[in-house]
């Protein structure tokens, strides 16, 4: 399938990001089709501040930034901040996640761009946000896991703060970013002008708290360390098994009622340590070591099946490889391959979105780029001359 058939293809983005929260959001907008141009430092000045995740060809660098072209342009110089504003006025969306001052030092913040572009969608992410008593502080990853609250409802209860093991907050500041991106676009069909669009991981994780943060700014709860065990369903949690664990959850009277049948416990359905809410939230722990008793007589496999058909949401707990195995997330084309000129055929993660009469493509459209592989490409699409380019590339602008 080419770009042009996919639904964001008549838009173009000037990518600035680096590390992991601003490349996940122009993944969002690259994947379905944005003409996507990277910018990276030429080498003659580029000093790897591990603004690119891991090697070039390493498996984080190679998920992040596929469906891109590559310019180098050093921003720094005169000479490359007048081919960036070439392309912010053929553009319509720059995305960056410097630190929060660093665009405006540079020269290239929204007032910059939409100067020469009032049209121009401009994206940030930052730490904390643009702003604050803490706007100017690098943030990363498990940084506002900490702060957002993430780290003090994870884990058992007693073990301490506990991360979780991906980085969701940049994953989530760049999904929602994505998201403000698109919704700006949608409003400058209407008002016919660009806006500046910014969140944070702050933000992000404290939007991903969701009903943990409500309980406490509705009830004044705050939430503890649950381990496994849901928070507010009960029963709902890991369970031993005759070859290991399964999820299970059952929480409510029906689910409750079905699980209790399934299992050839019936009278537990009746007990008064657990005939409602109340009372199975009470006694938690001893009616899952009453499920787990039952549990742990057969095999996963077993329990998935029979709970299932039951009617009682249940599923197994897989490693990452026994994720890819699954015949349901082969069905659902999670793993895509991508044909690299250097690497060959590699596959990376899919997109989650399924559209019926735009779909993505069987596999990735454009491979993740080699450094400056398109700056002449890009530059000609400009108008620049081939000795111009070439002056450029001699002044290590690109």
């Amino acid at each position: 399938m080419s770009s042009n058939s996919l639904p964001l293809s008549r838009f173009k983005v000037i990518d600035l990001t680096a590390h992991r929260a601003g490349p996940t959001a122009v993944r969002q907008l690259a994947d379905w089709g944005a003409e996507t141009i990277k910018i990276e430092a030429p080498v003659a000045i580029n000093k790897d501040k591990g603004g690119l995740i891991g090697s070039r060809h390493g498996f984080d660098l190679q998920n992040l930034h596929r469906n891109k072209r590559s310019l180098t342009l050093d921003l720094k110089s005169d000479a490359g901040k007048e081919v960036f504003f070439d392309l912010v006025k053929n553009s319509d969306v720059v995305v960056e996640n410097f630190r929060s001052a660093v665009k405006h030092r540079l020269g290239i913040d929204y007032e910059a761009c939409q100067k020469v572009n009032p049209r121009i969608v401009y994206g940030s992410i930052a730490g904390f946000g643009q702003t604050g008593p803490y706007g100017k502080r690098p943030g990363v990853d498990q940084i506002a896991q900490g702060m957002g609250g993430l780290m003090s409802v994870t884990g058992i209860p007693g073990q301490g703060p506990v991360r979780v093991g991906i980085p969701i907050c940049d994953l989530t500041a760049g999904l929602f970013l994505a998201q403000g991106i698109l919704i700006a676009l949608l409003e400058r069909e209407v008002s016919g002008k660009g806006q500046w669009v910014h969140t944070s991981l702050l933000q992000a994780m404290i939007s991903m708290m969701d009903f943990q943060a409500a309980r406490y700014l509705k009830d004044g709860e705050v939430p503890k360390q649950e381990g496994n065990n849901h928070p507010t369903g009960i029963p709902t949690g890991v369970f031993p098994t005759a070859d290991g664990h399964i999820n299970i959850a059952a929480s409510g009277t029906v689910l409750f009622d079905r699980l209790c049948k399934a299992m050839g416990a019936p009278e537990l359905v009746t007990d008064e340590r657990y005939n409602s809410f109340d009372a199975r939230r009470k006694n938690r722990d001893e009616l899952n070591e009453k499920i787990s008793s039952f549990t742990k007589k057969k095999p996963s496999q077993y329990w998935v099946d029979l709970l299932n058909e039951t009617g009682v949401p249940c599923g197994p707990i897989y490693n990452v490889k026994q994720v890819f195995d699954d015949p349901q997330v082969k069905h659902l084309g999670m793993a895509v391959p991508m044909e690299s000129p250097k690497l060959g055929t590699v596959s990376i993660v899919g997109q989650p979105i399924m559209m019926e009469r735009t779909p993505q493509p069987k596999k990735m459209r454009r491979a993740t780029p080699e450094m400056g592989e398109h700056s002449d490409e890009v530059l000609a699409e400009l108008g620049y001359s081939k000795d111009k380019i070439a002056t450029l590339r001699s002044k290590n602008v690109i």
